[in-house]
C-alpha cells in the first residue's frame, strides 16, 4: 500500500518574524517587498493569516498590500507590520524541520523550503501514518514554535491537495477509496496544471469543481488540453502516479527586478537584463549546475500586462555570455512594435534558465 503524506508550513516567512519578535504576536505581518509608503513596486512574498482577512496574500503588488493595511487599520483594526525578506534565517529554520521529517521517513522530496513529500508506506496503514504525522506536528511545535499542515493520500497529488484542505496547523486523511470523492466538490483550480485563465475559461462554460470537468471523457479532455488531456482525466479521479524524487533540485534559476518607476529608458533596461543574467549564471554555479538550454525572458508592462518568452538552445551551455545573447534576443521585440506596438512603459523584467545539467 503506498502512503504518501505533504507537509506545509503554514505561512513559514511571516510565521518565522512572528516566532523571532515576540512584539508582533497576533499581529497582521506581510513579509516581501519595500511598500515605501505606498509606492513600492514588488510583491508580497508571505502574509500570515491575520493580514490575510485584510484581502493580503501572496503575489499581491506591495503597493496593494498597503492600502489595504491603511484602510484596516482607518476600519479600527491593528497595524500592519510589513518585513523584508530574511532568505537565509528562513533557510536555517527549513533545514532542521527537513531533518526532523527525515527521522520518520526513508523517502524524503523537498519540494521547496517550506514544503516536503515523505512517503510513509512502511507504516502499514493510514491510521498509523496519522500517528505518525501528529508526532511530527508536535516535533515541529516544541521545537521550532512554528505549525504545519499535513495531507495523507495514495500520491502526491491527493496528498498535497489535502494538506491545503484544513489550513493553519491541519492534518488531513484520505484512503484510496476516499480520493475519489474527496475531490470531485473542490474547485478545478485545487488540480495542479489548471491555471487562472483555464480556470476562467472553463468558469464561462458553467465548469466549476471536479465533478464538473469529470463529466469529459479523456478523449474529450485530450481534444481540449492537447496531449495533457488523458493525465488530466487521471488527476480529476485521483490517480497520479509520480515517484518521490529523493534529490531535490531546482528546475529553473531565475532573477527579476521591478523598476523603481516604469521605464523606457533602454540603457537602464539593458543594464538591468545583463546584470540578472550575470547574477543567475553565478547562482546556477554556486548550486552545482554546469549547463542550461532554456533562457525565458518576463516583461511586465506598466498597465501589469505580463508576458514570457522562451529559447530552447540546440546543445547545452555554460557560457554567460551565450545567456546574455539569447535573453537580449528574447527582451529586443518587447521594445519595439514586434510586442509593444503601443509603446509601453516596462514595470519589471526577469531572466531564468531551464533545463540545468550538472
Amino acid at each position: 500500500m503506498r502512503i504518501i503524506a505533504h507537509l506545509d508550513m503554514d505561512a513559514f516567512f511571516a510565521a518565522v518574524e512572528e516566532r523571532d519578535h515576540p512584539e508582533f504576536k497576533g499581529l497582521p505581518i506581510v513579509v516581501g517587498a519595500d511598500p515605501a509608503g505606498g509606492r513600492g513596486r514588488g510583491v508580497v512574498s508571505t502574509a500570515n493569516y491575520p493580514a490575510r482577512k485584510y484581502g493580503i496574500h501572496s503575489a499581491l503588488p506591495i503597493s496593494t498590500a498597503w492600502r489595504l493595511a491603511g484602510k484596516a487599520k482607518a476600519r479600527g483594526e491593528p497595524e500592519t507590520i510589513f518585513l523584508g525578506v530574511n532568505y537565509r534565517r528562513y533557510r536555517e529554520v527549513s533545514g532542521r524541520i527537513m531533518a526532523l521529517v527525515r527521522r520518520h521517513s526513508p523517502l524524503v522530496e523537498e519540494a521547496g523550503i517550506d514544503e516536503v513529500y515523505f512517503d510513509l508506506s512502511a507504516a502499514g496503514s493510514f491510521e498509523k501514518a496519522a500517528e505518525i504525522c501528529g508526532k511530527l506536528k508536535k516535533e515541529i511545535r516544541n521545537q521550532e514554535k512554528l505549525t504545519a499542515s499535513v495531507g495523507i493520500g495514495p500520491n502526491k497529488l491527493v496528498a498535497k491537495i489535502a494538506s491545503d484542505f484544513r489550513k493553519p496547523d491541519g492534518l488531513t486523511i484520505v484512503t484510496p477509496e476516499e480520493a475519489e470523492a474527496f475531490l470531485e466538490p473542490l474547485p478545478v483550480r485545487k488540480i495542479p496544471g489548471i491555471g487562472p485563465k483555464t480556470e476562467n475559461r472553463l468558469a464561462k462554460e458553467g465548469i466549476r469543481s471536479v465533478r464538473d470537468l469529470k463529466k469529459f471523457s479523456a478523449e474529450e479532455l485530450r481534444l481540449r488540453f492537447g496531449k495533457w488531456g488523458p493525465e488530466l482525466y487521471d488527476r480529476l479521479r485521483g490517480r497520479h502516479e509520480a515517484p518521490l524524487q529523493e534529490e531535490y533540485e531546482p528546475k529553473s534559476v531565475g532573477e527579476q527586478e521591478t523598476f523603481g518607476k516604469d521605464t523606457g529608458d533602454l540603457n537602464l533596461i539593458f543594464d538591468s537584463l545583463l546584470g540578472m543574467c550575470g547574477g543567475v549564471w553565478k547562482r546556477m554555479r554556486s548550486e552545482g549546475f554546469r549547463t542550461f538550454r532554456t533562457v525565458v525572458v518576463t516583461v511586465r508592462f506598466a498597465d501589469f500586462d505580463t508576458h514570457s518568452r522562451s529559447h530552447t538552445l540546440a546543445a547545452a551551455s555554460g557560457s554567460l555570455e551565450r545567456l546574455r545573447f539569447t535573453a537580449m534576443k528574447l527582451l529586443m521585440p518587447f521594445l519595439d512594435r514586434r510586442e509593444n506596438p503601443r509603446r509601453k512603459l516596462l514595470r519589471l523584467i526577469g531572466v531564468r534558465v531551464e533545463k540545468l545539467e550538472k
